[in-house]
């Protein structure tokens, strides 16, 4: 890691913003101008952080400026840095043009084309240019005037065509009757295969297909922010369907199973390219956009429905979503914050022993009822970004015990964001790890041989991966495992997570409702507090306890998304009302009562316990 930098850039996107997106020109031009700096500050942004820029709002906020004040503030990294702004795209041109091989010139005719541009970006130091000649545009002003960047690689028409011709068969074969997938396989083969590319990092992000729907989703969900941080790392980029069911809206005429087989083809260059390594894999399904049942994106499954087959296939080749899911999904400057200087340990609290809760009348198998929230979801470096800067300044954090389920993979895109919050969190706050550990991955996925790409067994990996970023960030507990589509858990997946998170797990789906897995606790989860209304979601919650209870059983898990600690202090003070014998405890609290009261029931005196799942 580098110390703070002498002096950084900065560079303004926020007029993007107000272009109308139901415009295609306007679109056009917003999609222009985020691709060529988002490509451009993944390049400068490599060895060193040299350039911030400014797009992501939220409620009204700058969130970029959020941050960067936070990190200028007296002590911070940034608190000595000069910062220098630049004015015009042509300007910042400029400024790094000993940084930039050229530019690469892609047709949004074929819209896959623009992530062959990012691709390209990171492998040649290239800015990813569409091809527009109209008096003004990007390509005229970088590439016919201004800075006249060359063209080292151009993607348009007939010409692109020829050149995915000359992949090998898997492009060839696809060119008359796919030419989106001719162009993954071309990039697949001459990037990814031949090692040009990290395989370790894959981005998937909606192509320039958004210019004709940009109006469907917020402003900034092209999110061409996010391709800074992939860029950087030399990341390969996708935009395919994982149904092979259907035909992609934005490729009709393939045939079918055609996108479906092009990502495949990809993870698994990936995965073997990779040595067996975890993937990391940024981006979400683009659900209000393609591939799903919304009005306009010809598909025919939900927006969950499509996550959770992401997510299956992606697992089976040992890959994990950061989820930047549509709503909060846009998150820029990462390939600055990546080279934030992290310590090697962030502790939080010692983990309570059976004397603490005991002090407060909590004692193993009496007849409280034993209540945590599971604060999420925080599996996206994106979601924290946006919503932290005001979630976690809520004055009430701190008055009521808060699980924040927060994934410690994160810390590679949005490192600042992770210490500000184990350094300033109250002794009420208590960190466990988002789904589904280090990163959303169904871990059944990877039990050999897996399931969808009949590779050997990934467990040892993901047990790795896991382990050193829980050691890091000091956790102990999963706070929820999402299966979706995949299978379920079984004894070797709960055996791996007993190695890198002892204390506690709650798979999505299990039975019975709460047993221990040797000296793993496994507790099925209970429903999301939805509700707007706080005092509705503590009458939801009441109305669990009193179920669960009514059935012998005394400890509740709740999930809730996005909710502030004021909201989570009043549904705790109406459920208080409700059931005056529930008592709210923080994750690793509510854990070791778990545990020592399945003991107890089980008339275990060590820990030889064991109960295999039926």
């Amino acid at each position: 890691m580098l110390a703070a930098p002498a002096v950084f850039w900065l560079y303004d996107l926020t007029p993007t913003l107000a272009l109308d997106r139901a415009q295609p020109a306007a679109a056009a031009r917003a999609w222009d101008e985020c691709h060529a700096v988002a490509t451009l500050q993944g390049i400068v942004n490599r060895d060193a952080p040299r350039l911030y820029v400014r797009l992501v709002e939220h409620a009204g906020r700058n969130i970029d400026d959020w941050w960067l004040a936070h990190l200028s503030r007296p002590g911070g990294w940034l608190a000595g840095a000069e910062r220098r702004d630049v004015a015009t795209l042509e300007q910042l041109v400029e400024v790094f043009r000993a940084r930039i091989a050229g530019a690469v010139v892609y047709d949004d005719a074929l819209p896959a084309t623009s992530n062959l541009a990012s691709t390209l970006a990171g492998v040649e130091d290239l800015i990813a240019v569409r091809f527009d000649e109209t008096p003004g545009s990007v390509y005229d002003r970088l590439v016919r005037r201004g800075p006249r960047l060359p063209v080292r690689r151009r993607f348009g028409g007939p010409e692109a065509l020829r050149q995915f011709r000359t992949a090998g068969p898997p492009a060839a074969a696809l060119v008359d009757r796919s030419p989106k997938c001719a162009a993954y396989e071309w990039a697949r083969t001459e990037l990814l295969a031949s090692g040009r590319c990290d395989p370790r990092y894959l981005a998937y992000y909606i192509d320039a297909w958004w210019i004709r729907c940009a109006a469907a989703g917020p402003a900034n969900h092209h999110t061409l922010s996010n391709h800074d941080y992939f860029v950087a790392r030399r990341g390969f980029f996708c935009d395919l369907n994982c149904w092979g069911d259907e035909r992609p809206v934005d490729d009709p005429q393939q045939p079918l199973g055609a996108d479906l087989a092009t990502f495949k083809s990809i993870l698994r260059t990936a995965a073997e390219r990779s040595g067996g390594a975890i993937l990391h894999i940024g981006g979400f399904t683009p659900w209000a956009y393609k591939y799903t049942r919304e009005p306009g994106c010809g598909g025919r499954h939900g927006g969950v429905d499509s996550e959770w087959e992401l997510v299956r296939i992606a697992s089976a080749y040992g890959g994990f979503i950061d989820a930047d899911a549509l709503g909060h999904g846009a998150l820029a400057n990462a390939s600055f914050f990546m080279h934030y200087p992290l310590a090697e340990r962030y502790p939080q609290a010692p983990r309570p022993t059976a004397a603490e809760p005991a002090a407060r009348g909590l004692r193993p198998g009496d007849d409280r009822d034993v209540v945590m929230f599971y604060v999420g979801d925080y599996d996206s470096a994106a979601w924290v970004y946006q919503r932290m800067p005001d979630l976690w300044a809520d004055p009430r954090r701190g008055t009521v015990p808060l699980s924040w389920a927060i994934s410690p993979v994160l810390a590679r895109r949005v490192p600042m964001a992770l210490a500000h919050l184990w350094e300033t969190r109250s002794p009420q706050d208590a960190f466990i790890a988002a789904d589904n550990g280090a990163g959303y991955l169904n871990p059944q996925m990877l039990v050999g041989p897996r399931p969808e790409s009949g590779l050997p067994d990934g467990l040892d990996a993901w047990t790795r991966h896991c382990a050193a970023l829980y050691r890091q960030w000091d956790l102990a507990i999963t706070g929820f495992v999402i299966t979706g589509h995949g299978p379920h858990v079984t004894a070797p997946v709960l055996d791996a997570y007993a190695r890198f998170s002892p204390d506690g797990i709650v798979p999505y789906k299990t039975a019975p409702q709460a047993y221990l897995h040797g000296t793993l606790p496994v507790l099925h989860g209970g429903p999301d507090l939805v509700e707007e209304d706080p005092r509705a979601a503590g009458a939801t919650a009441a109305r669990h306890v009193a179920e669960r209870r009514a059935r012998g059983l005394r400890f509740h898990w709740f999930r809730t998304i996005l909710k502030s600690p004021g909201w989570h202090a009043d549904v705790a003070a109406e459920l208080q009302r409700r059931e005056p014998r529930a008592v709210l405890v923080t994750a690793p609290e509510f854990f070791l009562l778990l545990r020592e009261t399945l003991r107890l029931q089980r008339g275990a005196s060590s820990d030889v316990l064991r109960e295999q799942l039926p």
